[in-house]
Formats: structure tokens, sequence, C-alpha cells
């Protein structure tokens, strides 16, 4: 079972124009942004990527506005999150082995990401509708490579309520509020 004191929801590269071109992406970022605002009522640390923001644009303006509450986007070269320094020491600090991930594009950053962090000794929760790719086709085979690599999926309400645990208490009225 998943708990919130183990557990870091990173959120990879949702930026620029790239952002809006993503399968569904207006259901997207409805889930990406509930998700965000889920972690924050457990107060889950994030980690937020972003792939060459200079050149591909900053996280989309809905997402930023939630995320630069609690923390500050990594900005990141290789396709993978796992080889930015930053983020390993974020990972090292926070001492936490289960990490929620979501993000653009699930074959690529995504995937990559999730291989290098199984490899380094995490459990990943990948976050089927909080993952996109420009193509169905694409989003469907990255979740699968993930799948049998060895991740867990999920989706943002069973996520929510599986770190909720119990349907009482003023977390849970908030959640319900969150999600409706």
């Amino acid at each position: 079972m998943i708990t919130a004191e183990q557990s870091v929801l990173m959120i990879v590269d949702v930026q620029g124009k790239l952002a809006q071109v993503m399968q569904q992406s207006e259901q997207l970022h409805q889930k990406l942004a509930v998700l965000i605002q889920g972690a924050q009522l457990f107060d889950i640390p994030i980690i937020w990527l972003e792939q060459l923001p200079d050149k591909l644009g900053h996280t989309s303006d809905e997402l930023t506005q939630i995320l630069s509450k609690t923390t500050q986007p990594i900005a990141k070269e290789h396709f993978s999150g796992w080889h930015c320094d930053e983020v390993k020491q974020q990972l090292n600090t926070l001492n936490r082995r289960n990490v929620i991930l979501a993000g653009i594009e699930t074959h690529v950053c995504v995937y990559q990401t999730c291989q290098d962090l199984q490899a380094n000794d995490f459990q990943v929760h990948v976050v089927n509708d909080a993952v996109s790719s420009r193509e169905l086709e694409n989003k469907t085979l990255g979740v699968q490579m993930m799948l049998n690599d060895g991740a867990k999926l999920t989706n943002v309400e069973s996520l929510l309520f599986e770190l909720q645990h119990v349907a009482q208490g003023e977390r849970f009225k908030a959640l319900l509020k969150l999600i409706k």
C-alpha cells in the first residue's frame, strides 16, 4: 500500500506548446491539477521538472500557479529526470522510496525517468490519467513499457483515496471537494 509519508510526486515536463498538443490536453491538465493539489493536501513533496525551459517554454500557467505554492521547477537536459543532480539530491534528502510519476511525454521522458528510478530502487507509481503523449499509441506503449519494467499503474482518484484510506475527517472532506 502506498502512503503519503513514503511518497514523492514527480511532475515531468508539462511545458509550452508541447503540453497543448498532447492527447486530451485539457483533461490531462485537469487531472494534473487535481493530483498536485491532492499531493499538497497530503503534504507529499513535489519534484517539478522542465526539459530545456529556455527552448521548450515553461510549465503550463495553470499548473505553475498550483505548483509554485510549494516548489520551484528544476531544469533538465536529459530526457530522464534521474540524470539531474538536483533531483537526486532532493530524493536522497527526502528519503522516500515511492515516486508518483506524471507528465509528458509518456513514451520518452516519463518512461526514461521511470526506468532510472526503478534501477535505483524506487517503486514507481505511474498515474495513467495524468500522463500523455502526442499520439495515443505512444502513450499506450509507454505505459506498457513501464509496467513491463515493474512500475505500478494507478489513476488520480484511486491514488488519492488509497492515500486517504478512511472516509472521515477534515482531509477527507477537502479531498471530496477537490475531486468533484
